[in-house]
């Protein structure tokens, strides 16, 4: 019995992440550093495993919770001396491409979506609707800046510069995460971070991903057809699944459902 169960630990483990969903600091299930961190401290920590393997399907969302999860990733491969692969399944777009910078090296399905470096902030305004129905908006602020952009009111010159004011630095700490990442695996003088997105082997082709592969032959190939895929996810109890479903709000879904549009999901 002892020695087949030291076969048995003697097998190659690695430890497979999924990370699927919008990336938000919300608590209705999206993709946060706080609720990740448990799960990605046990994928690296528990039973030694050889490599961690992220399995990506994210249209994007928060910038800075993107950043946040992928640092702790970056952080714990390089304290534990340990690889990272990546494997994007529909789409690792936006924030979810961030997260996908975390790993060593990219790997797609030929008609994964993958990019989308940029940044965006929509929204919607309701000046003319609300003169035609003879509707005031009354708004009184102490700071001349603190009403910014408001929908109710008609869209000012000085509240989009200051809008891209804000956009630019996220848009350019984008841009040095890949470029940091992906090196010298990315074309020169070719502009990659207007927002565009590549379908499989054209990600390939400019440098954003590593190749066509799918997650268990690959790591088959890379560590040993005995190889122990071990799954990481985050845990919701029966009440947060439950309670989750009843009170998101509509709005919430809308823009979620929106997000994954963009990309044909």
């Amino acid at each position: 019995m002892k020695r087949i169960l030291d076969v048995f630990r003697a097998r190659p483990r690695v430890a497979v992440i999924r990370l699927q969903g919008v990336i938000s600091a919300g608590a209705r299930g999206g993709l946060s550093d706080h609720a990740l961190a448990p799960t990605i401290e046990r994928a690296f920590r528990r039973g030694k495993p050889k490599a961690v393997a992220l399995v990506i399907n994210s249209p994007g969302g928060s910038p800075v919770q993107s950043a946040l999860i992928a640092a702790r990733i970056r952080r714990l491969a390089e304290e534990r001396k340990m690889p990272v692969h990546a494997f994007v399944e529909d789409v690792a777009a936006s924030g979810g491409y961030w997260l996908a910078t975390a790993a060593d090296d990219i790997w797609l399905d030929a008609n994964s979506v993958a990019g989308s470096i940029g940044v965006i902030s929509a929204g919607f305004g309701f000046a003319d609707l609300m003169a035609r129905h003879g509707i005031e908006r009354r708004v009184h602020t102490a700071g001349a800046s603190k009403s910014f952009l408001d929908p109710f009111r008609p869209e000012k010159a000085e509240d989009v510069e200051r809008l891209r004011a804000i956009l630019e630095p996220i848009h350019a700490a984008f841009k040095a995460q890949v470029t940091a990442r992906r090196g010298d695996r990315l074309p020169q003088g070719r502009d990659l971070f207007t927002g565009d997105v590549w379908v499989g082997q054209g990600a390939v082709d400019v440098g954003l991903a590593d190749g066509i592969a799918h997650v268990v032959p690959k790591l088959k190939s890379l560590y040993g057809d005995k190889v122990r895929l071990i799954p990481y996810g985050v845990k919701r109890s029966i009440f947060q699944r439950f309670t989750g479903r009843l009170l998101g709000a509509a709005l919430d879904e809308i823009d979620e459902r929106a997000l994954w549009a963009r990309y044909g999901m």
